[in-house]
């Protein structure tokens, strides 16, 4: 936020001026605030003002995808100072992709020439639900032998600082919204590739549900799913309809070459009906479901990413065509359904805040204070 005085801080916080004052020491002798300028005088010396340090500390962020990974070290506003981006296979299990994450954030470290006694706590989205309090990942679909890893403790023995865990399309939703929408207070990120998920934020808040896996809407069933097994182990649900692998498979069944996500993407960019027509479709399947939550969350934006939101409006108009016909007009009177404005991003910025939030939480804070 922008520069505030002692005075200024006593009375947005409710706080007596003699507590803020020993806070704002406190807060100074382990760096994480500044001076930075005078305030206004009201006559005699001018109050000092006091801002958060970014660069005090660092994060790291985690980006863990089912076959791509972005880690990052971004300073306390999230901003990325070096990331790093590879291919992997989730499904390879978690002491490999795991190792490459604690592997590429030491080297991004050393490369910035930051200490890991500089990194506050550590943020990472995976692909599959999370209970939140412990960081495990919960029966996890596409993430065969991950199911209830404790990936924190696992990060904690190599770089022994604070580790948070969600799902990815969470971390997107906050990552969609402080970089495209921070004055929306209802949004949802739905991600489309390899699996369908969907961040929800409610009154400016993520909403994770009693557990954490509020949102996963791709093990939702819809009409057309008949019989159609999907990973979960149920069958109709809508990512194995309108999921990258999903399309591609329909696609084979008519005789196209496709057999990924990525094969789709690059059928409709070069004009293939058949993949147009089947992308086109999967946005319906989608729509089918979104309407119910349109119904349910009345948000004022849903952001479509993930690397099937890369054939364009082909996807999001068969969403449109849906949701804006069975919606009410009320609840879709002022609803935007567009493509993701922040592409890869994301998840990275959406990670980064996870670690910031805790870092600078009541709780991290003052166990900073007591080890001083």
């Amino acid at each position: 936020g922008a520069p505030r005085t002692r005075a200024e801080l006593a009375k947005s916080t409710g706080l007596a001026r003699s507590t803020i004052a020993a806070r704002v020491d406190e807060l100074m002798r382990i760096g994480l605030i500044t001076p930075v300028a005078d305030g206004v005088s009201t006559g005699g010396r001018p109050p000092s003002q006091f801002a958060l340090n970014p660069t005090a500390k660092v994060v790291v962020a985690a980006d863990l995808g089912a076959s791509h990974a972005t880690v990052a070290v971004t300073d306390l506003t999230g901003t990325v100072i070096a990331e790093r981006t590879d291919v992997i296979d989730i499904a390879d299990g978690p002491d490999v992709v795991l190792s490459w994450l604690v592997e590429g954030a030491t080297g991004l470290l050393r490369d910035v020439g930051r200490d890991i006694r500089t990194v506050a706590a550590i943020g990472i989205g995976v692909p599959g639900p999370v209970e939140h309090s412990t960081g495990k990942p919960a029966n996890p679909p596409i993430m065969p032998g991950w199911d209830h890893v404790d990936i924190p403790g696992w990060i904690q023995e190599h770089i022994p600082v604070p580790v948070l865990v969600d799902n990815d399309v969470n971390i997107m939703a906050l990552g969609e919204r402080a970089l495209a929408w921070p004055s929306v207070g209802n949004l949802m990120f739905v991600k489309v590739a390899t699996g369908i998920g969907a961040g929800l934020i409610s009154d400016g808040h993520l909403q994770r549900g009693a557990q954490g896996v509020a949102g996963d809407i791709g093990h939702v069933g819809v009409a057309r799913g008949g019989d159609i097994p999907c990973t979960c182990g149920n069958r109709g649900c809508l990512e194995a309809l309108a999921s990258g692998p999903a399309i591609a498979r329909a696609l084979r069944a008519q005789g196209v070459a496709a057999h990924t996500g990525t094969d789709v993407v690059d059928l409709v960019k070069r004009g293939n009906i058949e993949a147009i027509q089947a992308v086109r479709q999967a946005g319906r399947d989608i729509g089918e479901v979104l309407t119910t939550c349109v119904s349910l969350m009345n948000p004022s934006v849903i952001a479509i990413g993930g690397s099937m939101a890369r054939v364009g409006e082909h996807l999001i108009a068969g969403i449109r065509e849906v949701v804006y016909t069975r919606s009410t007009p009320l609840a879709t009177e002022h609803l935007a359904i567009v493509q993701s404005a922040t592409a890869e991003k994301a998840g990275v910025l959406g990670a980064s805040m996870l670690a910031v939030e805790y870092a600078l939480s009541r709780d991290a804070l003052a166990v900073g204070l007591a080890n001083l």
